[in-house]
């Protein structure tokens, strides 16, 4: 990984091979606080690290500092165009801001770096495809990698120059090969702690397809000290998949679920036991490997690396351990045998 500038936002450090942080935003209103206090504990509660919330009025900041008094990760104020929403949402108590310096002029740049700094929060610079400068565009012809990265230096510059240095950077873009090759030119040239992730990524099949294959890239060469899977809709889809990213290359330690795609053979009812026990594993962070297998003919010989599985049978299931069967089960007992003997392993491990 790089060695990078630590940044602290709320109780949570980003960078210098602290570990990646998971993040999200909710979709609520930020005003209807209710709403907005549930989704981020909810998110908190799937393993949300830290987590955004969208400003765009004055009731939205002034929001945030009851929204503190009910949650217990850092906030991230998301600011667009208006530097006083921004000083607004700094006094509420936020952790951090969001903003697009471009859009929001030197004078109001200024005075949101000085409330930073009285109130020691950093700032994430976020670059988007959708808010390149027109000067830019038309410079580049359209929105590229080296165009992104000269908007994300004038910016930096433009903080450096005002004295401040506690900085988040963020490139996203639509386009994969575009995202990737600013976020590499950063990582080059700048020590700040990077948040990755794909711009309107989409839904969860095609979003979750996208945003693997940039931030698994991204990931595999060392760039990256938070990150956020985008998609559309509720947020909470987000979190699962982060986790499984990360996981992948050993940057996060959570359960391994394995499960064959099912075939003729098999004769019992395993994708409700499959979606019932993932959704059990998701709330360990613990090395576990788990197998639910379609049939007895080789479940527990492909699986045989697994630390625990079942193969089904007709209406039954055997459960093995490193492919060893330990027990048949009747149908109907699979997903408690299998979440009793998993917190077993788990306990024993602890």
């Amino acid at each position: 990984m790089r060695k990078t500038k630590e940044i602290s936002v709320g109780n949570v450090i980003i960078g210098n091979n602290y570990p990646i942080v998971i993040q999200s935003m909710t979709n609520t209103k930020t005003s209807d606080i209710s709403s907005t206090v549930k989704q981020i504990n909810d998110l908190a509660n799937l393993g949300a690290q830290i987590v955004r919330l969208s400003v765009s009025d004055e009731k939205d900041a002034l929001a945030i500092s009851e929204i503190k008094k009910h949650v217990h990760v850092p906030l991230v104020a998301d600011i667009h165009f208006s530097y006083k929403l921004a000083l607004l949402a700094i006094t509420s108590g936020a952790d951090k801001i969001r903003i697009n310096p471009g859009n929001l002029g030197i004078e109001g740049i200024t005075q949101i770096v000085q409330k930073c700094k009285e109130k020691k929060i950093p700032i994430r610079i976020g670059i988007n495809s959708g808010s390149l400068e027109k000067e830019l565009y038309e410079k580049y012809h359209g929105v590229t990698a080296q165009a992104l990265l000269e908007s994300m230096e004038k910016h930096i510059r433009l903080l450096e120059t005002l004295d401040f240095h506690d900085i988040v950077l963020s490139i996203k873009a639509t386009n994969i090969k575009t995202t990737i090759e600013a976020n590499r030119m950063i990582a080059e040239k700048f020590n700040y702690p990077i948040h990755i992730g794909l711009t309107e990524a989409g839904t969860i099949n095609g979003g979750t397809i996208r945003s693997s294959y940039v931030l698994g890239t991204l990931l595999n060469d060392g760039i990256g000290d938070t990150i956020r899977v985008s998609l559309t809709g509720n947020p909470l889809k987000e979190i699962p998949i982060a986790k499984e990213i990360l996981s992948m290359f050993d940057l996060y330690q959570k359960p391994t679920l394995i499960s064959c795609p099912t075939c003729g053979r098999t004769a019992y009812h395993m994708e409700p036991i499959v979606n019932e026990i993932e959704e059990f594993l998701n709330q360990f962070n613990f090395r576990i490997k788990v197998a639910i297998m379609g049939c007895a003919v080789n479940g527990p010989g492909e699986a045989k690396d697994a630390d625990i599985g079942v193969a089904g049978g007709k209406g039954e299931a055997i459960l093995f351990k490193k492919g060893k069967i330990i027990k048949k089960l009747p149908e109907s007992e699979i997903i408690t045998e299998l979440k009793k003997e998993i917190l077993k392993m788990i306990d024993m491990n602890n």
